[in-house]
């Protein structure tokens, strides 16, 4: 049995009091939500922080409505409530669609989408138990010296796994962090950097409280698509976000691929514009735009599945998620 290491849990009733309290046990505590992904990290002693700040029964970073032309959805709102909420099936269907594609159903119910925001990255050989990576002499990313995917300098490429991340990037998403130093607010498709130990600009003592999405981006043609070993449960392989603005015969004005699970933060799909802006999204078309993605794709060894096989994957989900959007 793998058992929790000693902390201390404290449950602050605001946003300012969680700060405060993180800045009374600075670099010895952490932030927690649903703690689906802290909770068995700190079990594999990949985290042992003394004491662990409770967000989620903050009442102010719950809920979802529309104000300012933008739905808002409070960071502590569960994975699966944003998956069927009404107003994000109703204008976000891929959101909805990425978050009905985490997990299973009870951890949907626990998980946050701040949370999945946030989401640590995964590699086969930090996300193991203590026992098993000591036997390997650990690794760049936890205790260790060496990163055992390239076996050569200094950086971490463990992967990015969440699934709302890359729809959200395509939806022109912004999140608000409030940390000790005030609010900022940092566009969805900013807040990753390539770095697998620590991807993301959120400062260790800063909390997500909410993401908004503009409603115009409602307009926009939106698909969603995931690539993993099982149906449920499972974290992603691929996953592939895209988003198009198309003119009532069907004539591509934008569009924008985001795709991840590859690297240590989503990647932006580029040249799309070039492709097929102007035309329609026909089978010559996707044709084009899914060889383009598959050229840009290169996936590493740090996941349980053949990395030339997950490559080879990328151009088909590509299809379907065009497939998808077209259908829309």
């Amino acid at each position: 049995m793998l058992r929790l290491p000693p902390f201390r849990y404290h449950r602050p009733a605001t946003v300012a009091q969680a700060i405060e309290v993180m800045g009374e046990h600075a670099g010895d505590a952490m932030f927690v939500a649903g703690g689906t992904d802290l909770i068995p990290n700190m079990k594999h002693r990949l985290f042992e922080p003394g004491h662990l700040v409770a967000l989620k029964g903050i009442e102010e970073l719950r809920g979802v409505r529309i104000d300012d032309g933008h739905l808002r959805i409070g960071a502590a709102e569960t994975i699966s409530h944003v998956a069927s909420n009404p107003e994000v099936l109703n204008r976000f269907p891929a959101l909805a669609d990425a978050a009905g594609h985490i997990a299973g159903p009870q951890l949907r119910n626990s998980g946050t989408i701040g949370g999945n925001l946030c989401l640590d990255t995964r590699c086969t050989y930090y996300n193991q138990t203590a026992f098993w990576r000591e036997a390997l002499g650990y690794c760049l990313k936890k205790d260790g010296d060496v990163c055992h995917v390239i076996r050569v300098g200094k950086k971490c490429v463990a992967a990015h796994s969440a699934d709302t991340p890359p729809v959200l990037m395509t939806l022109d998403a912004v999140a608000t962090l409030v940390g000790p130093d005030g609010q900022r607010s940092v566009p969805v498709r900013d807040f990753f950097v390539a770095d697998g130990i620590v991807n993301s600009r959120r400062a260790p003592d800063e909390i997500v409280t909410e993401l908004r999405i503009p409603l115009a981006s409602a307009e926009r043609k939106q698909a969603y698509a995931k690539l993993r070993v099982r149906k449920s449960i499972d974290f992603p392989l691929l996953t592939v976000a895209i988003a198009a603005d198309l003119d009532g015969d069907g004539t591509v004005r934008s569009i924008e691929g985001v795709v991840t699970a590859l690297g240590s933060r989503p990647h932006v799909l580029t040249g799309w514009g070039d492709v097929a802006v102007g035309r329609r999204l026909d089978d010559q078309v996707v044709d084009e735009l899914a060889e383009r993605a598959h050229k840009q794709c290169h996936p590493l060894e740090n996941m349980i599945v053949d990395h030339e096989w997950r490559r080879a994957m990328v151009p088909v989900y590509v299809r379907r998620a065009l497939e998808k959007l077209g259908a829309a």
